[in-house]
């Protein structure tokens, strides 16, 4: 039969029948199964244009109406990123399907793979739930009938207990981490552990966001509010331009990446660009070499955090370097990025010194810097 294609294994129709396109997945890597899934499809086609039956719609029908329908919210950008990873896993499958157990190898891979929060998962499911009830409620086909009969109770992850709460490194897991990353990544880590930024604010630093301070002979990036935020007119983090501080540590990472491109400041790859984020497969393996590390040097049978230290956690270790360095709440929340109610493109040159010295008090990397000492509850 014609209109079935093989793509990674698996046969996939597009096929044009009386003006009506039929483009998806059989979901079989067995070619007699993909023609007979083939001739079910065309009888369902036959039988809706001749007896009215209605079709059944797959997710991705109802994922990119939705995309076109509100393409003018504001929050349109982050709604298309959770839709298209979701994709991945439902594009295929009837929006009669959609459920918990259609949406678990999702989760899990969201959760066990990419690492983020439950909240996280949360925002995508969000999603989920939203498209469901406009199929079931406002979406109507050719004969006024919904595109969903019932909506599924889609189940949300717990976010207040199951929070993960933030693991600083010590100064023995940063040098252990950094020496089992490679090259283009330990910069970027180092950059991130010595100056609090985002992810983000370091994959898509740009040389023109830096401004050279000839008074005190060195550099500070200020990252306008319009960048890293969910859309183009959301801000850095809280509306605010962030201005990036560099200690000796970060001046150093900075100077040696000069010249390697125009545009961005840690580029990679071949054409050279951004990347697209700091939590790949490097990162996961590395980690995981660098805890097998810990637990040889210590003979003990498991780290207690080392192997899910997650990026993120690069930012809160600045932050609580700082803090045990006796760095001042006002100027933790400068070299963080946090709202303080200061406009934080205007430093005087003093002001400006003053941070820098504060940054520099955990540019050490080893003990002679402060020493964070992780306090644990006795079991009752």
């Amino acid at each position: 039969m014609t209109g079935l294609s093989q793509r990674n294994g698996i046969w996939h129709i597009d096929k044009k029948v009386n003006g009506e396109r039929i483009y998806e997945s059989t979901g079989t890597g067995d070619r007699a199964e993909a023609e007979r899934y083939l001739i079910h499809r065309l009888e369902r086609l036959r039988q809706e244009k001749v007896y009215g039956v209605r079709r059944v719609r797959i997710w991705r029908e109802a994922a990119t109406r939705f995309l076109l329908e509100f393409k003018d919210q504001p929050s349109i950008q982050l709604s298309a990123q959770y839709l298209l990873q979701l994709d991945s896993f439902i594009g295929d499958v009837p929006l009669t399907h959609i459920d918990d157990e259609a949406l678990e190898p999702f989760v899990r891979h969201k959760l066990d793979v990419d690492e983020v929060s439950n909240r996280t998962v949360n925002i995508a499911l969000e999603r989920v739930i939203r498209i469901l009830n406009l199929c079931a409620r406002k979406w109507r086909d050719e004969e006024r009938r919904p595109w969903l009969d019932t909506i599924p109770m889609i189940t949300k992850m717990e976010e207040k207990r199951a929070s993960r709460k933030p693991y600083p490194l010590s100064w023995e897991e940063q040098s252990l981490l950094l020496a089992e990353l490679p090259d283009h990544l330990r910069k970027m880590v180092l950059y991130k552990v010595n100056t609090g930024c985002r992810e983000q604010e370091v994959c898509k630093l740009r040389w023109e966001w830096e401004i050279k301070v000839p008074e005190l002979g060195v550099s500070v990036f200020l990252i306008p509010a319009s960048f890293g935020g969910r859309h183009d007119r959301s801000g850095v983090k809280n509306g605010d331009d962030r201005l990036v501080v560099l200690n000796s540590v970060a001046e150093s990472v900075i100077g040696g990446q000069r010249g390697l491109d125009q545009e961005w400041v840690f580029p990679y790859g071949s054409p050279k660009g951004p990347m697209h984020r700091m939590n790949d497969s490097a990162w996961r393996k590395a980690r995981a070499r660098a805890a097998a590390k810990w637990k040889e040097i210590h003979k003990a049978d498991a780290h207690p955090g080392f192997a899910s230290i997650r990026i993120h956690d690069l930012k809160h270790s600045f932050g609580r370097r700082l803090r045990a360095a006796g760095v001042t709440e006002e100027d933790r929340k400068a070299l963080l990025g946090h709202k303080n109610g200061s406009i934080t493109s205007h430093y005087s040159a003093a002001e400006l010194d003053q941070l820098i010295a504060a940054a520099n008090k955990v540019s050490a990397t080893d003990s002679r810097a402060p020493a964070l000492t992780i306090l644990k509850r006795r079991n009752a």
